[in-house]
């Protein structure tokens, strides 16, 4: 397997995460089997670095961490550009040699890799328990996350717990195996990590490892495993972050795409540009061609909405904040614009875009008034929130409503304040459980719209590819008439993977 050990030979990423962790270089931190680190210092180094492994740019700090997820609704690109990877996907055409789909496989699993070694050696540090349980809490949670990710999107993989031969070629594992490791790492993290780092955002904390957890176990009801029996473990686990008290919709929802660690996130990966660890998929990567800023930077045009999927959206101030409708396109002088309707002739896509992911952090990607832009960057410093505080609210409310076989009070409660952050009234009551359940689906669809595959993992779970299709626009990049949606919910395994492993069988219908 070309899964190296994730040695980083230079981790040159000072004050990362806003100071929570120590990341100067220091040769401790890097790991490999025959080595290990012995204080506190090079412990805190090791854990870093496993962040760094996920949040770099070949991994979850561009679009591409995103690829394969384009066959959603809440994704589309260009029809033409340097845009052949997303397109394919978004044709649901996509292919094992696809170069951009390599960030989804092999970040995640140098991230799995590095925290294989704290695991391994933490125990041997010099320091308080307290402090190495804290690492080894971290470490736990990054590990369950990186195969959460790749479970979802890849199916059966090597559940891989401890270092191994760079040489050695493990077999693929079972759906359920790779699931019990990972819900057996994230007890693991709950048990060690406290409920809070104050001071420290970025940080895993037992929150964080109980979220996620609510998250797993709700997928596990859905495909491929089907396991009704987990409504119930996720209701209870989501219902011990609500009643916490810790995290709340206080912050208006623009601002959570606008400001960094706001009231509601969880867990995000923190980016640093000068630290030389930018998140390049806020600003110019969602920005459109046509739109070219005073200054002369430009949109991507990467990825934008469906149609539909805009249309089909709730009528509310979340909607607003979300969706960007009207372009602005610069006239010859260079310094003044002509504002547009997203579906005008004169655009060069026809499509709306997203506005929540236009400004990074406070105008670090697109700086612009409501008549004219600025620059556009593609580098900036917001956080990318993976776990936010509705993704907890509204697996509580699903579950809760299915393991129960209606919604209670408390799961309407649960949807009503992420519907009433969003400008919504409260969702009517009488609902049957599987009208409940949909409704739930809707919201989520709109509340994390474009954001790192949530939309596409219930379309994956609730196996929607069939009715997504149907209600897609004949604008949107054609997908095949013969497509057989039953085998795109799962990516192909990557083309240089499958050649080191010989023994794999690729996944059906690739």
């Amino acid at each position: 397997m070309d899964i190296k050990y994730s040695i980083l030979t230079a981790v040159a990423v000072i004050g990362l995460f806003s100071g929570c962790q120590n990341l100067e270089e220091d040769p401790k931190a890097n790991l490999t089997p025959g080595t290990y680190f012995k204080t506190q210092s090079d412990l805190d180094g090791a854990v870093s670095a496993i962040y760094i492994q996920f949040a770099r740019d070949g991994a979850w700090g561009f679009t591409n961490r995103s690829t394969s997820y384009f066959g959603s609704d809440d994704f589309t690109t260009d029809p033409g550009l340097n845009k052949e990877d997303f397109r394919l996907f978004d044709r649901l055409s996509g292919g094992s040699a696809n170069g951009s789909m390599v960030a989804q496989w092999q970040g995640p699993w140098q991230g799995i890799y590095q925290a294989n070694n704290v695991i391994a050696n933490y125990g041997k540090v010099t320091s308080t328990d307290e402090l190495k349980n804290q690492s080894a809490g971290q470490a736990y949670f990054l590990r369950a996350l990186g195969y959460y990710y790749l479970v979802r999107t890849f199916g059966p993989v090597p559940v891989i717990l401890t270092p191994i031969d760079v040489d050695d070629r493990p077999d693929r594992d079972p759906v359920e195996k790779v699931y019990a490791a990972i819900i057996d790492d994230l007890k693991k993290a709950k048990e060690l990590l406290p409920a809070s780092f104050p001071g420290q955002p970025g940080k895993a904390n037992k929150m964080a490892a109980g979220s996620l957890l609510a998250d797993v176990y709700l997928t596990m009801t859905g495909w491929p495993l089907n396991q009704a029996s987990n409504y119930a473990l996720a209701a209870t686990e989501a219902d011990a972050i609500i009643q916490s008290g810790q995290y709340n919709l206080n912050t208006p929802y623009a601002t959570v795409f606008t400001t960094n660690n706001s009231s509601e996130s969880i867990f995000g990966l923190q980016y640093n540009v000068n630290g030389g660890l930018p998140l390049r998929s806020s600003g110019s990567s969602c920005v459109p061609l046509d739109e070219v800023a005073v200054n002369s930077s430009s949109g991507w045009d990467d990825y934008y909405p469906e149609i539909n999927f805009y249309k089909k959206a709730p009528v509310c101030k979340r909607t607003d904040d979300t969706f960007y409708t009207t372009l602005k396109l610069r006239q010859p002088d260079g310094k003044t614009f002509k504002l547009v309707p997203w579906d005008s002739p004169e655009t060069h896509a026809g499509h709306p875009y997203y506005k929540k992911f236009r400004a990074g952090l406070n105008g670090d990607g697109v700086s612009e008034t409501e008549t004219a832009i600025l620059s556009i960057n593609p580098s900036t410093n917001k956080v990318y929130d993976i776990i936010r505080y509705p993704l907890v609210l509204l697996a509580y409310a699903e579950a809760s409503a299915m393991a129960g076989g209606g919604p209670t009070a408390a799961s309407y409660d649960a949807i009503n304040q992420v519907r009433k952050r969003a400008g919504l009234p409260n969702l009517k009551t009488g609902l049957s459980a599987a009208a409940f359940r949909d409704s739930v689906v809707y919201e989520r669809a709109y509340e994390f719209a474009g954001e790192f595959g949530v939309r596409w993992f219930d379309i994956v779970r609730l196996q929607l590819l069939p009715k997504i299709v149907a209600e897609r626009s004949p604008l949107e990049n054609p997908i095949p008439a013969s497509t057989n949606f039953s085998q795109k919910y799962l990516a192909p395994i990557p083309f240089n993977e499958m050649t080191r492993n010989p023994k794999w069988v690729q996944n059906e219908g690739y």
